[in-house]
């Protein structure tokens, strides 16, 4: 092992996720410095993780899934949810929604103004453009030559037209781009493709830059512990195949693993709460009590309409005529439903009135399922998902034990405070207004759930949340960015874990607050920026 990788580099990226690939494809550009990359999981050489449509394969599958589970959540009346994280390059965006969506100016400047200096939307809108392949060319917003490619979608249907017929009868307005600032509206995602194809951020990034003598890729490589001297991170003690062995990091380890696998690593290496590190029998190096706090994610009430008089996913999946018509018409032009992202509408907008923006989003399927790894239903159906942009409830992740083997301890929170089920209550208020506008009735939608016999009540609305609700696969914040005063801060606006040394973290886990919107492209915004501070301290 280590003749074949080496025993020293001069960066170290740990995960090759989202983040870490853009952030492996910074640091070795200029061919200067040596970056080693470590994946816990495999190569992406499995065809579902390429055609879009394989994450209905993908998730829930443990060749590309971590397989982890929520506790039994009281808000959503005891379930326990799976909580899907991507297992192979690339990370969760293998598996993943494929929405290019960066949330609301707002949420950016939310974070400059906690005192975040360089983290405002004017500070990260060159950043998102300079990771941009967009179709809609460079401008003002988006960018060309980047290694993510965004496409619109290539495949239509007439009932989602007719749902954003009726939310513009609602006075939501239709837009072209979300990605402006202000994503007020309803319109078509516009989707991590390129020619039909998923692009991920190991496609984009990560395997292109490989051709480079002074990038490195290892796989299958459990992180056991950060090493240090003194306060210095300066080594990883790694697992693979059963073999162990040490690399060091001349300059810098940059964390992206994740807002799951980042606190895994940080609390099995001494950096976290002092009384569980003691507890777990973990030597103390730094006392953060912030690791595995601030656990924040955007909930989703999957409302289900069944309708009539129009084609959806449901019975044309199970027509084998039709799957094979499919899957010609995908080898042959590229288009077509195994082009589909799970979600091809969005809707944003407001919960209630008085509301300054938008804190509702909906994704719109044309399918309907009772969980992902779930069989189609048999009838035909919509799928009309309301989630709160910006919950105010917080969860935490932790350790069962220092067995790297062992899955962690993942308790969301959801519901847990009244402004969320409030929102939630609401938010089902909202679906059903908008499945009963005139443009939807020529397909008789009728409410499969929660159903016609949950009331609008607000008590009754909250407990349906909870019985409906489900995660949408965007976990963020257990090691937050903040100032040294803030108490649960784990970095700080540099990146750089508070307490250590030559130890930085760049992913999902250190954003404040949860963006306005779905979390890969921010993710990958904020590894290219880590990256680019890591190479501006060095010089």
């Amino acid at each position: 092992m280590l003749d074949r990788i080496g025993k020293e580099y001069d960066y170290i990226v740990v995960g090759a996720g989202t983040a870490g690939c853009v952030a492996a494809e910074k640091l070795s550009r200029d061919g200067r410095n040596s970056v080693l990359v470590l994946e816990a999981g495999g190569l992406d050489n499995w065809i579902w993780f390429h055609i879009p449509v394989g994450y209905l394969f993908a998730i829930g599958n443990p060749r590309a899934d971590w397989l982890f589970r929520t506790e039994p959540e009281p808000g959503l009346n005891g379930r326990s949810l799976a909580y899907p994280r991507g297992k192979v390059i690339g990370g969760s965006s293998a598996i993943n929604a494929m929405i290019a969506m960066r949330g609301q100016s707002a949420d950016y400047d939310s974070w400059r103004d906690l005192g975040l200096k360089g983290w405002g939307w004017q500070d990260v809108v060159p950043i998102f453009r300079d990771i941009e392949d967009h179709y809609l060319g460079s401008g003002e917003f988006h960018g060309t030559g980047g290694g993510f490619r965004v496409e619109p979608p290539r495949v239509s249907w007439k009932i989602l037209q007719a749902v954003a017929d009726a939310a513009e009868q609602m006075g939501i307005p239709k837009v072209g781009d979300f990605n402006t600032g202000s994503n007020e509206g309803s319109g078509y995602f516009h989707v991590n493709q390129k020619r039909g194809r998923r692009w991920s951020a190991a496609r984009g990034f990560l395997k292109p830059s490989l051709k480079r003598p002074n990038l490195h890729l290892e796989t299958d490589v459990l992180i056991d512990r950060i090493a240090f001297d003194g306060q210095r991170a300066e080594a990883l003690h790694c697992v693979q195949g059963g073999s162990t062995f040490k690399v060091k990091a001349r300059r810098e380890i940059i964390m992206c693993a994740g807002a799951i696998g980042t606190v895994q690593i940080l609390l099995r290496s001494g950096i976290g709460p002092s009384s569980q590190l003691r507890d777990l029998g973990v030597e103390v190096v730094a006392d953060r009590p912030g690791v595995g706090r601030n656990l924040q994610d955007h909930l989703q009430q999957r409302a289900i309409y069944r309708v009539s008089g129009t084609p959806t996913l449901n019975e044309m999946y199970r027509s084998l005529w039709r799957r094979g018509m499919m899957g010609a018409e995908y080898v042959l032009k590229r288009t077509g439903p195994l082009t589909m992202a799970p979600s091809q509408l969005g809707i944003f907008t407001s919960s209630r009135a008085g509301i300054e923006r938008p804190n509702i989003q909906f994704h719109v399927q044309p399918l309907s399922l009772d969980k992902f790894g779930d069989p189609l239903h048999e009838f035909p159906a919509i799928t009309v998902s309301a989630c709160n942009l910006r919950p105010t409830s917080r969860g935490h992740v932790t350790l069962r034990s220092t067995d790297i083997n062992e899955k962690p301890i993942i308790a969301p929170g959801y519901l847990s405070t009244d402004e969320d089920r409030a929102v939630a209550a609401d938010a089902i208020r909202v679906t059903r207004r908008l499945m009963k506008q005139a443009a939807l009735q020529s397909f008789g939608p009728t409410e499969y759930l929660p159903g016609p016999t949950v009331s609008d009540d607000d008590i009754d609305l909250a407990k349906a949340a909870g019985d409906i609700g489900t995660t949408i696969f965007h976990p963020v914040g257990t090691a937050k960015m903040g100032s040294e005063s803030d108490p649960l801060a784990v970095v700080d606006e540099r990146l750089r874990v508070i307490g250590v040394s030559a130890l930085r973290i760049a992913d999902a886990s250190v954003m404040p607050q949860i963006v306005s919107g779905n979390t890969n492209t921010p993710t990958a915004m904020i590894g290219a920026k880590g990256a680019a501070m890591m190479l501006e301290d060095s010089r």
